[in-house]
């Protein structure tokens, strides 16, 4: 998506998402009734358990997707402390036996039936250090206090559950009450030599609850995990970090985690907690920046997000950067998944990998999901358009950015969850039954990656911990000034790795086949779009991002290492020297080669739709745009895009483009479609043009399908364009010569390339056998007849294989029938000749007969 086309960020518009950047939200309370409790020491038991219950049936109300309110500013936490803090250890030495948590039904206001807790000259009680940090969620190892720790006397076991009326510990032939320390503590000191096996009973106001403690749980990620996230060099991250379903200690459960360096504290707030996250404080694993809870009980399906004490003590509720599956917009939740889906694209899989991108057929039709049928979930898009696009015979679909985006209006360039398909069209399961669909119907999948930046929605990235953490720190390099959205850091190994990780995701977990990058040209430059004073040099004086270089290399480097057939593509609209070339290979200016695979050739598509502006009467003063794509065809593998940014923001539709009146205006799009496909390089065409849609699109509106209707007058004009597009696809996949050398100069020859009165252009293609394509386009508006042209002498003749003027097209039906043989008169310096009508506003192809 190129800067002039970008839709603006969502914050200004009415329909942008709730919450975003620059959005108060109405707080969710935070501190327990405990509090209230201390300062009113002559309120009885059950009043208490009333107001607490109250408080409760309040949060749940308030709700899960609002932020939390700032809280009083707090002293930040000593580097020694969190040092000394983050090194203990959860003691629990043995594992619960594995049980449901299972509702029982209570009288109100009453507490587990259990016996009172031992008497000890040992206080079990949380210290009040560590209750007010537990209280306030900035406590970076509830694990070394909560739980069942052996202490002098016996075990203590700790409890923070706000709101309970009791609790009680089972263990092993002892159920044990514990007392109530105050603001939702209870603690009690077993009379035992080790930890038991044990399970908590906590009594709240009508039911009691029969569930494993999360704090006796060890960490689920091992030291090799939090190595290679501190390394930023975790090739598969979301295995590791967000939420995860699993069976731990065997105990089933969700393993949450997350990445925040800077906070003081975070805590999981869901559904399962009525969003307060008070009861679950996360622990930090050190020097990793990662903090990880293990919550038995909670399963797929579940809200989350999580709450994070930021340096200054106040309080944000972000979505989860790595969750897998979210909410659909404009409610912004992340949701516990785990995938169910069995794949059948296996010989799909198996065959991709045969042939490289760049020497095989690539015919792309580009869509935008949403719009595409207006309506239709991924599941039921999976019903039509494998079968559309089979039919059509396009090679790959690239869908436009299908990571979720709070706001549809920016068409998924403004991604904030990177690692979860847009619930607007179903789960992430759904997703890959599509892709499966389309895989099933040998049509191969390539997405739209967008690494370059990300919207400032206060619920997401931007900020994330309180500080620049996903985005640079210098606000002069974070500062997107095109689009109000923020740049990754692209010199910071974590980010780095959250972005390589990402494009692994997509390519492992949906086995997706490619992945465009967008707006590669806003990350090479560090001046793009910005003037004189604001943009830093690199450290050799230049204007490259030597940060965003490195990280292009490696994303590209490493999905190829670990995916076999996938294939890069660049949106890249500037003279970056090795955008295809291999990572290792240094050219002229110095670097390495970016490594991607395919690059798309804006120069050719500005160029040539320019010539298809004017009025045949003028083309030839314009007919080097038509040419001076081969003077750099071979210089990066390219793709030729006809994409959704040319056709709108009052651009108009391809058709509308051509001049004339409608007849011509058909012709003109004809001939440039035979064109295109038969010019070096690979061919994109968005959705709508393949029938000719006469008004631009409209992501509210999609393709205007009636026109293909036969009750509509014209559906004859429109099916025709729709019939050539077929017929284009057909005899490209067949025709080697067409595809095979595409980055290789010995690929092609000019036949005539500088007939600027007559508006022809003749070449040969060639495929890896010698075999010739004869390509001849007449972009005038009259016949010409006999129009000879130079060709080989090894030919003996030459049949009409396409002309985009036959009648079956809409065209004057100006066709060769019969084989046409070369003369023996030498003309365009070579050997021989044939002689050709040539219809008007058309192309023809031939091969040897």
């Amino acid at each position: 998506m190129t800067d002039r086309d970008r839709p603006p960020t969502s914050d200004p518009d009415p329909h942008a998402t709730p919450g975003a950047a620059g959005t108060e939200k109405p707080a969710v309370t935070k501190r327990t009734t405990a509090k209230k409790a201390a300062a009113k020491k002559a309120t009885t038991k059950k009043a208490a358990a009333k107001k607490t219950a109250a408080t409760k049936t309040t949060a749940k109300k308030t709700a899960a997707k609002k932020a939390p309110a700032q809280a009083a500013t707090k002293a930040a936490a000593t580097k020694a402390a969190a040092k000394k803090a983050s090194a203990k250890k959860a003691p629990a030495k043995k594992a619960a036996p594995a049980r449901t948590t299972t509702p029982v039904a209570a009288s109100p206001a009453t507490s587990p039936s259990a016996s009172p807790a031992p008497s000890s000259s040992v206080s079990p009680a949380v210290p009040f250090e560590d209750r007010e940090r537990l209280i306030d969620g900035t406590h970076h190892d509830p694990h070394a206090v909560l739980g069942a720790h052996p202490v002098p006397g016996g075990i203590a076991v700790r409890v923070f559950r706000p709101y309970a009326l009791g609790v009680a510990v089972h263990a092993e032939g002892l159920q044990v009450e514990l007392r109530h320390d105050g603001d939702g503590f209870f603690s009690a000191l077993l009379p035992l030599a080790e930890v038991p096996a044990y399970r908590l009973e906590v009594a709240y106001e009508g039911t009691v609850l029969h569930t494993e403690d999360p704090y006796r749980f060890l960490p689920t990620l091992g030291e090799l995990d939090l190595h290679l996230i501190g390394e930023g060099r975790h090739e598969q991250l979301w295995q590791v970090l967000g939420a995860h379903p699993m069976t731990h200690q065997g105990v089933e459960g969700t393993r949450f985690s997350v990445w925040a360096p800077n906070a003081r504290g975070v805590r999981v707030a869901g559904d399962f907690d009525l969003w307060d996250g008070t009861a679950y404080p996360m622990r930090s694993l050190g020097a990793s920046g990662v903090w990880e809870l293990f919550v038995p009980g909670i399963g797929e399906g579940e809200l989350y997000k999580f709450e994070i004490t930021r340096p200054d003590g106040s309080k944000t509720l972000r979505a989860d950067p790595m969750a897998r599956r979210t909410e659909v917009p404009p409610a912004t939740s992340s949701i516990v998944h785990a995938s169910h889906h069995e794949w059948g694209d296996e010989e799909w899989l198996a065959r991709r990998a045969e042939q490289p991108a760049h020497e095989a057929p690539l015919s792309v039709y580009e869509v935008h999901l949403p719009s595409w049928r207006p309506g239709l979930s991924y599941r039921e898009l999976a019903e039509q358009l494998p079968a559309y696009v089979k039919d059509l015979g396009f090679t790959h679909v690239e869908l436009m950015p299908v990571a979720e985006h709070p706001f549809g209006g920016s068409w998924g360039y403004q991604v904030t969850g990177f690692y979860a398909p847009t619930a607007r069209l179903g789960t992430p399961d759904d997703f890959k039954y599509l892709v499966d669909a389309l895989h099933r119907a040998g049509i191969g999948v390539i997405v739209d990656w967008v690494p370059a930046h990300f919207p400032r929605d206060d619920w997401a990235l931007a900020q994330f911990d309180g500080r620049a953490l996903y985005e640079h720190s210098d606000p002069l390099r974070a500062a997107h000034p095109d689009w109000g959205t923020l740049e990754f850091d692209f010199g910071r190994r974590e980010v780095r790795n959250f972005l390589v990780a990402n494009a692994l995701y997509w390519c492992e977990e949906f086995h997706i086949d490619g992945l465009r990058v967008d707006a590669v040209a806003s990350m090479l430059y560090l001046d793009y779009s910005r003037e004189s004073g604001q943009w830093t040099p690199n450290v050799h004086g230049g204007r490259e991002n030597l940060d965003a270089v490195a990280f292009l290399q490696e994303m590209n480097a490493t999905v190829y290492r670990r995916v076999p057939g996938v294939v890069t593509v660049a949106e890249e609209s500037t003279a970056w020297d090795g955008v295809t070339r291999a990572t290792h290979h240094r050219g002229p200016s110095g670097f390495g080669g970016l490594g991607f695979g395919l690059k798309w050739n804006m120069g050719w598509m500005h160029d040539s739709l320019q010539y298809m502006s004017h009025d045949p009467i003028h083309r030839r003063y314009h007919h080097g745009e038509m040419t001076f794509s081969m003077v750099y065809a071979y210089s990066e593998n390219y793709v030729l895009p006809i994409s959704h940014d040319e056709v709108v923001h009052g651009k108009g539709s391809l058709v509308s483009k051509m001049p004339g009146d409608w007849w011509q205006q058909r012709a003109n799009l004809r001939a440039y479609l035979g064109f295109m496909w038969s010019h070096p390089g690979k061919q994109l065409l968005f959705m709508g043009q393949e029938f000719a849609q006469g008004s631009e699109w409209s992501e509210a509106r999609g393709p205007d399908w009636w026109l293909l209707d036969p009750s509509y007058g014209a559906a004859a004009d429109h099916r025709g364009v729709l019939d050539l597009v077929r017929d284009l696809n057909t005899v490209y996949r067949a025709t080697p010569a067409l595809w095979a050398r595409d980055v290789h100069p010995d690929g092609f020859q000019w036949i005539v390339g500088d007939a600027a009165d007559d508006n022809v252009f003749a070449f040969l293609r060639y495929d890896d056998r010698g075999s010739p394509l004869l390509a001849v386009s007449n972009f005038s508006s009259a016949v010409r007849p006999d129009y000879r042209l130079g060709v080989p002498d090894d030919v003996p003749a030459w049949a009409e294989v396409l002309n985009t003027d036959a009648a079956r097209y809409g065209g004057s039906d100006v066709v060769h029938p019969d084989p046409v043989k070369p003369e023996p008169q030498g003309w365009h310096g070579r050997p021989a000749s044939i002689r050709l009508t040539l219809p008007p506003l058309a192309t023809v192809w031939l091969r040897p007969a």
